[in-house]
């Protein structure tokens, strides 16, 4: 599939990684989000992140055109992301640079084209 600069792509990563403590460190997960971002080229324009009872983690980067989304999984070891970009944003660029930040033992990544217009 051949990718045009306006094209809006969606992905959907499992990965698992080694350091289950990241799973449960809103703020440490939060700045390896705005890092990621920030490599592809991103603007982010607000965050938010809940964590729950059990410490999994939410959190969320509202990019410009875009948006960057973390759930983990810390039972299984296990983060679910999800990222929407259009126009320049560097969509494979965020995804490998937040995998290389979370030490990832094991990655399932889907890249889907969506519809603008």
């Amino acid at each position: 599939m051949e990718i045009e600069s306006g094209d809006l792509l969606s992905y959907a990563v499992d990965v698992w990684v080694s350091d289950t403590a990241l799973l449960t460190d809103a703020g440490r997960l939060l700045q390896i989000m705005r890092k990621a971002s920030e490599a592809g080229s991103a603007v982010v324009l607000g965050e938010t992140f809940h964590v729950f009872p059990n410490g999994a983690v939410s959190a969320v980067l509202l990019l410009s055109a875009s948006h960057l989304s973390v759930n983990t999984w810390p039972e299984y070891s296990l983060a679910n992301v999800d990222l929407l970009v259009y126009g320049r944003i560097k969509g494979d660029l965020i995804i490998e640079t937040l995998a290389a930040g979370m030490s990832i033992t094991r990655m399932n990544s889907t890249r889907l084209l969506r519809a603008v217009h």
